[in-house]
């Protein structure tokens, strides 16, 4: 237990430049603290506890602002950066080493209780006021774009933003885990700008060489006048 405690406080350590000691984590980071009262939760909650459950899932959200539904499964060290307002539903699926900052939501479209909750893979990262809304998957390695709304699957790898969410990125597997540090983390909108303007480009370059053609096509046929 205690291993992973410590797993969960280096974490924070080595994703978030703010963090400066062990102590201020264990103390002041909320995201942190709504993951342990999320442990005990789930625990309670997959023992048949289940108003045990949402009890200790409830005074998580009243001290930390961050409501984690006591049947939401989360792997190994999830960073919830700030925290506030985030939102994980019940069949919400989290892997390892996801990074979810303020404002999200994963969320549902459906009342059927059945699996209505995205399911997030691990290394994926998720933008402020972003809202995941489905049950489908969001795939290894994904960004999504702060204030997206996503409603359909994911890529592995690929960056998505916008209203409603669009792949800006083809998928590109990162080349190593440093990718997603803090100050690594993807411009989205930067990316989609670079894209068009290589469109852009391209296009120039493919009405160049039109003109050039046009322009020896009119030589030719004045020779032949």
């Amino acid at each position: 237990m205690f291993a992973r405690l410590r797993e969960d406080i280096q974490s924070v350590l080595d994703r978030d430049p703010a963090a400066r000691s062990t102590l201020e984590v264990l103390c002041c980071y909320a995201g942190l603290h709504a993951i342990w009262f999320h442990r005990l939760a789930n625990w309670l909650w997959r023992s048949d506890f289940h108003f045990l459950g949402r009890l200790i899932s409830h005074l998580g959200r009243f001290l930390t602002g961050i409501e984690i539904h006591p049947g939401a499964t989360i792997g190994r060290r999830l960073f919830i950066d700030h925290g506030m307002g985030v939102v994980i539903g019940e069949t919400a699926e989290i892997g390892d080493d996801v990074t979810i900052y303020h404002g999200v939501t994963l969320g549902g479209v459906s009342l059927e209780k059945k699996k209505r909750h995205p399911t997030v893979e691990s290394n994926a990262v998720i933008g402020s006021g972003a809202k995941v809304l489905g049950p489908f998957t969001v795939g290894e390695g994904a960004k999504i774009g702060s204030n997206s709304v996503v409603v359909k699957e994911v890529p592995a790898n690929a960056t998505v933003v916008g209203i409603p969410g669009r792949v800006v990125m083809a998928a590109e597997k990162p080349k190593d885990k440093s990718d997603f540090e803090h100050g690594k983390l993807p411009d989205p909108e930067a990316k989609a700008i670079s894209c068009l303007f290589e469109q852009i480009r391209e296009l120039e370059r493919k009405y160049g060489e039109l003109a050039a053609e046009h322009e020896a096509l009119k030589r030719r046929l004045d020779g032949g006048n």
